[in-house]
């Protein structure tokens, strides 16, 4: 029996969320993220869109290409609370819904038909029931493997419906080969300067030239995959790889203790969404880049995995010597981006767990702490409760 695979995509998720909150937002073209000289778009509407602004743009750029545009700060707490209503509507089809982001996901179908139709069928269903019962639309793709369910969903955007029928390499190959996953904008201009310009070309290229140009490891996989051969399954138990928070600065972070300072903030967030989340992970990743745009990564793996502010912090701090700072003894190496990324991911450890950073505490109590935090901050909006040490920032390098 074929399978039968849908990927569902929100249009324009973010954006389509604030219009939905703000109905005065409608048709115009809204930019969600950091209104900052440095911020980054992290959706745009399709009213932006026309003007040339798309999501990971620089807001900097976006506003030039679109000097009307509505700049909106981004609410991820009513994204997430959308998104569950979104996939609630998933899950009255199938179990084998794997979600892919708030606004994506895979759902296999297969063994619904009998009482749901087609998976076409079940697709324009889905789709109604978002627009009826959210007040949003959604793109589908319907296919019988993943990859050429989620190339179709992007076809016919937004509010598109695309069923790909028989022949799934016979769809694919007129399509240009940047769809390809695994093909950014640096391999399709090596791959277009060797004469490839369609998935089709890459489905029938010579294997070896492939791997010249891609890798022995990766060529065989986007060739398969331009094949229409795809035979992963749709994972209900996928799991988040990691949390982390990120910042851009509107001005470069010149000292250590500023640099700490941002850790300590974003140690803080991850902390909050991995308590929200039932999850502790036991990899602390902190990302730098410089002001030369030097992107840096180093990482610390912990005996245990830790869910609160302060064992994030003391890992991340703790790696702040495996960096290349040096400029004076409390001036450091300019930088503009500061992140930090918990990986790991398991459910929440179990009480007397000790902790690595603080003898008085353990992961158990912090948690505990970081609970209360968020009960305090759902109350009152996102306000709250804050670090004493975050108040040193009052020239604080985001405002």
């Amino acid at each position: 029996m074929e399978r039968e695979i849908l990927h569902v995509d929100m249009d324009a998720f973010f954006a389509s969320v604030e219009e939905l909150d703000d109905p005065s937002l409608r048709g115009r073209p809204v930019l969600v993220g950091g209104a900052s000289r440095r911020g980054v778009v992290a959706a745009a509407s399709y009213a932006a869109r026309r003007f040339g602004a798309r999501s990971a743009m620089p807001m900097a750029e976006a506003i030039r290409r679109c000097p009307d545009a509505v700049v909106v700060a981004p609410r991820r707490e009513r994204y997430a609370e959308v998104s569950a209503a979104v996939f609630a509507i998933f899950r009255r089809y199938t179990p084998l819904v794997e979600g892919l982001s708030f606004d994506e996901a895979f759902l296999d179908v297969t063994a619904s038909r009998s009482l749901f139709g087609d998976g076409t069928s079940i697709a324009r269903r889905i789709k109604a029931e978002i627009r009826g019962e959210i007040g949003l639309t959604a793109s589908a793709g319907v296919a019988p493997c993943k990859f050429a369910a989620k190339i179709a969903s992007d076809l016919e955007k937004p509010d598109g419906l695309v069923v790909v029928e028989g022949d799934v390499a016979a769809f694919l190959a007129p399509l240009a080969l940047e769809r390809m996953w695994g093909v950014g904008p640096k391999a399709a201009a090596r791959l277009r300067a060797a004469g490839f310009a369609t998935i089709g070309d890459l489905a029938r290229a010579d294997s070896r030239r492939l791997e010249q140009l891609m890798g022995e490891s990766w060529a065989p996989h986007v060739q398969g995959l331009a094949r229409g051969l795809d035979e992963r399954p749709v994972d209900p138990d996928r799991e988040a790889v990691s949390i982390g928070a990120e910042e851009t600065y509107d001005r470069d972070v010149v000292t250590r203790r500023g640099l700490e300072l941002c850790l300590l903030d974003h140690a803080g967030r991850v902390a909050q969404r991995l308590v929200h989340e039932g999850l502790a992970g036991d990899v602390v990743v902190v990302k730098l880049k410089y002001a030369d745009f030097t992107l840096r990564t180093r990482r610390t793996t912990l005996p245990d995995p830790v869910a609160d502010t302060d064992s994030i912090y003391g890992a991340a701090r703790a790696l702040l010597s495996r960096f290349d700072l040096a400029a004076s003894r409390d001036a450091v190496r300019p930088v503009r981006l500061v992140g930090v990324t918990v990986a790991g991911l398991v459910a929440e450890p179990a009480e007397g767990t000790l902790s690595l950073f603080a003898e008085e505490r353990s992961p158990e109590r912090g948690r505990k702490l970081e609970e209360v935090v968020s009960k305090i901050a759902d109350r009152f909006g996102g306000a709250g409760v804050t670090r004493a040490a975050l108040l040193e920032r009052g020239g604080n390098p985001r405002r």
